[in-house]
């Protein structure tokens, strides 16, 4: 359950034995979850971000005859006798994946942003679905552009979802996590165009290998990063590190600073939380060409000239600092997945403190044996923490089923 990095590299353990077939149920339309859109943050060398590991265990699993893939699939009902019977509801996909050819001519014609959406990584067939949400066709049928032009004809905009119910010995639930939403905030996020979250950014590095100011795409003079929005808040009751956040974001302040060696970075953070075995020498590097500054600020508003005035107290001198930037780079943290509720419902399942998954490894735990969590469900975990979670959860599994 989940076709992010841990749901992945689970299936494609379980596969290895040649004796287990794999299903991967995944909610969204394409595979490889929240890791699928980080950026390689490689510069004259690998960083061991993570990014590439993600790609390939994409590839590795659409490409593996044993891993069955539903996308856009939801469960209906679960029964257990000897085994799990799984009744599966899957929306339509719209855009056939044998037919697209992933020419972009849905997305290059849509007159509706928002209505056609392109997924992160090639390895995802289709690259591109359809977004019900926005899409004319589905409010009064006005438009219906992209079914008409798609040179392949691969879409079909009156597509019907479908049933499927699958018989299983074990179920591993790698659903993950969620992005916290920074609006709440004082820092002005979904207000000011040019206040954006690490998640963006990694995209747009993804996209156009160097960072740009949402308002007018040129590049920006300054940036700054804050650290744990969203994470170590006690007004939120989020008291846990996600760990992710500070690896993420002197990764990415380190690629810009290489492309764009005239942006001058400023890292506002609590602590700094270790990552990797070379983490000592990267970040003595790091600290040469990026200002590190103990402070998370208060406040920030626009200027008329068009950047953003950042409140800081420096506790060296005992006063607030205003500072203008013209990027500012929210780095969210891990919050726990909003179907993390239902999962524990469905599984009689432990909830902790925090809203994460309490572990379930041995598959005996649960409404009945069979029933394993991976990866960030439990909490926050980087991609290679992840990856090696969801091994070893798989590699128990196997002795479950008694093939280890």
């Amino acid at each position: 359950m989940g076709g992010g990095i841990a749901g992945l590299s689970s299936a494609l353990e379980l596969s290895k034995t040649g004796y287990i077939d794999v299903e991967i149920l995944e909610k969204s339309s394409f595979l490889g979850g929240h890791a699928i859109q980080f950026a390689c943050k490689a510069t004259d060398r690998c960083v061991s971000c993570g990014a590439c590991m993600v790609e390939e265990k994409l590839k590795q699993a659409v490409e593996n005859p044993n891993i069955h893939i539903y996308s856009r699939s939801r469960i209906q009902k679960i029964t257990k006798s000897e085994k799990f019977s799984i009744d599966i509801i899957i929306k339509p996909a719209y855009i056939d994946s044998k037919m697209c050819t992933g020419c972009g001519v849905c997305l290059d014609t849509c007159p509706f942003e928002g209505s056609v959406i392109r997924g992160f990584s090639k390895n995802n067939m289709p690259l591109y679905t359809i977004c019900e949400d926005s899409c004319l066709y589905f409010k009064d049928k006005s438009c219906a552009k992209c079914q008409k032009l798609c040179p392949e004809g691969a879409i079909n905009l009156d597509s019907l979802e479908s049933c499927h119910t699958s018989e299983v010995d074990a179920i591993i639930a790698a659903t993950g996590f969620q992005p916290y939403n920074p609006v709440s905030k004082p820092y002005g996020y979904g207000l000011f165009d040019n206040v954006v979250t690490n998640l963006e950014l990694e995209r747009t590095l993804r996209k156009n290998s160097t960072a740009a100011r949402p308002s007018d795409g040129k590049a920006p003079r300054d940036i700054a990063f804050i650290q744990c929005v969203g994470s170590r808040d006690v007004g939120l009751n989020h008291l846990w590190c996600s760990k992710v956040c500070c690896a993420s974001a002197l990764r990415m302040a380190n690629l810009i600073k290489m492309r764009q060696p005239d942006t001058e970075i400023t890292f506002f953070y609590i602590d700094v939380q270790t990552f990797g075995k070379n983490f000592q020498a990267f970040y003595d590097e790091i600290q040469k060409n990026i200002r590190q500054i103990r402070a998370i600020p208060g406040d920030i508003y626009p200027t008329r000239d068009g950047r953003l005035q950042l409140t800081y107290f420096d506790g060296a001198k005992s006063q607030s600092v205003d500072e203008t930037f013209d990027l500012v780079v929210l780095s969210i943290g891990l919050i726990p997945g909003q179907d993390n509720p239902d999962l524990a419902g469905l599984f009689n399942l432990e909830i902790l403190e925090t809203g994460f998954l309490a572990p379930v490894e041995n598959g005996t735990s649960g409404i009945c044996d069979g029933i394993f969590t991976a990866g960030t469900v439990e909490g926050p975990m980087s991609i290679p923490e992840t990856i090696a979670h969801a091994t070893d959860v798989s590699w128990k599994a196997i002795k479950y089923l008694n093939l280890g």
